[in-house]
């Protein structure tokens, strides 16, 4: 049996596509750097090794995954060269497995995750599925009726597939070190609905995605009536929200979700729509909807005493402004601390504005400073710009967490892309010795 080697083992979309090919039967290993990620929890429950970067790693016999934030010259994949071992990039590996199944790509700027997660969860109480989400969570399964797939348009590395379907949640502008500005989006966007083979299914309330043309029937889902399909009657609760779906001016079906803000009504509609086209009972869906608990790292809650602590990918300033949503939504009488950490100097720099104005909507902002990436590990600004934009924030390192326990009453929202995580568990074990003192 040919191992399969990923190199960047850890990343949000190599971490779950190794789990699906072991879950396959495969013998998989991968390697990254030392330091953790979150992503890297799900290998170690299979017992998929995790090696260190190294040429040593890789022989001919090998097929290797090449991870995306890594290029040609990383040594494991100059040594596999050399050797003659085959060398597949994630997003095109991908591309192949998915043309085996009913598959349906996400994408979007915002809310990939979120959908891809509820969506897989839906269809499995229908049809088995196998999904690759970017919390770091995959499940494969040969005889699969449908692959749900997070599609990121990063690099335009989502047209390496060629879908059934394909769910687009909203185009805006982000990863300004790549696309020159939203029209460059718009068309990379425009190049994968050329690709979709049965339908796309798009949110009807961005206006670029009613700009799209595709040579496949176009379904669309919102709040306005133009919609194909509109939810109306929202009642929101701190427990959840409930909405009438709408097809084409009928009635449909009254759908609940334990989930909060407007963004999750967006998300659900976008299951509906497709399991809708699928011929799926409404009755499943609800069913489903009841059960679900969400995806790692978007709005994930843990209580402590009082003090609620939520921890959430949120890196844009779109996506910041919807998790603040959630928080009022579900604690409207509690204060709303906002803990951020910028995700790469040329998003901060790029959104800087944009940044304090969401963040300004938070009762109390703490800054952590700006996390690089593998692409860009420096930049020009610092994260003293941002705190000089915002009218009531504080920088925060992490050994000083335990300035947050003054808020008594608080939701503190652990946002972005990087490790911000580290923040929020050093406040966890602060909180803990403070109950046992």
């Amino acid at each position: 049996m040919t191992v399969l080697h990923f190199t960047g083992i850890k990343g949000s979309g190599m971490s779950p596509l190794a789990q699906i090919m072991h879950d396959m039967g495969n013998e998989v290993q991968g390697s990254d750097i030392a330091k953790y990620f979150f992503t890297e929890e799900r290998l170690r429950d299979r017992g998929i090794s995790i090696l260190p970067f190294d040429p040593e790693n890789i022989t001919a016999d090998m097929t290797i995954i090449a991870g995306n934030a890594f290029n040609d010259e990383h040594p494991e994949l100059v040594k596999a060269r050399e050797i003659g071992a085959t060398v597949i990039r994630y997003h095109e590996f991908l591309g192949d497995l998915m043309k085996q199944y009913v598959s349906v790509a996400i994408t979007g700027a915002h809310g990939k995750t979120s959908t891809t997660g509820l969506m897989a969860h839906v269809l499995n109480g229908y049809k088995p599925v196998s999904y690759l989400i970017g919390d770091g969570t995959g499940y494969g399964m040969q005889n699969s009726h449908f692959f749900v797939v997070e599609a990121c348009e990063y690099r335009r590395h989502f047209l390496a597939y060629h879908p059934d379907y394909a769910i687009m949640t909203n185009i805006d502008f982000d990863h300004p070190d790549y696309f020159a500005g939203i029209d460059d989006v718009f068309n990379a966007f425009e190049e994968m609905a050329q690709q979709v083979k049965k339908c796309i299914i798009a949110c009807g309330d961005d206006e670029y995605l009613q700009k799209l043309q595709a040579p496949v029937p176009m379904v669309y889902y919102g709040f306005g009536e133009e919609n194909d399909f509109q939810a109306r009657n929202i009642v929101k609760t701190t427990e959840g929200t409930t909405f009438d779906v709408v097809i084409r001016n009928e009635f449909f079906y009254t759908f609940t979700i334990p989930m909060f803000g407007d963004h999750t009504i967006l998300n659900a509609l976008a299951v509906i729509s497709l399991c809708h086209y699928e011929n799926i009972p409404a009755d499943i869906i609800q069913q489903q909807f009841s059960g679900y608990q969400g995806v790692k790292r978007r709005f994930s809650q843990t209580d402590i005493g009082d003090r609620i602590l939520i921890d959430d990918y949120a890196h844009h300033p779109t996506e910041i402004r919807a998790t603040l949503q959630s928080a009022r939504q579900k604690f409207p009488d509690r204060e709303v601390i906002a803990i951020f950490q910028p995700h790469t100097f040329t998003r901060t720099q790029t959104f800087l504005q944009e940044f304090a104005d969401c963040l300004n909507e938070a009762d109390q902002v703490y800054l952590c400073d700006i996390f690089g990436s593998a692409r860009e590990e420096a930049g020009t600004l610092t994260i003293r710009d941002l705190e000089e934009k915002i009218t009531d924030s504080r920088l925060l390192q992490v050994e000083e967490v335990a300035q947050l326990i003054k808020h008594k009453d608080g939701v503190f929202l652990f946002m972005g892309a990087g490790d911000v995580t580290k923040f929020k568990e050093a406040f966890e074990n602060q909180l803990k010795t403070e109950e046992t003192v």
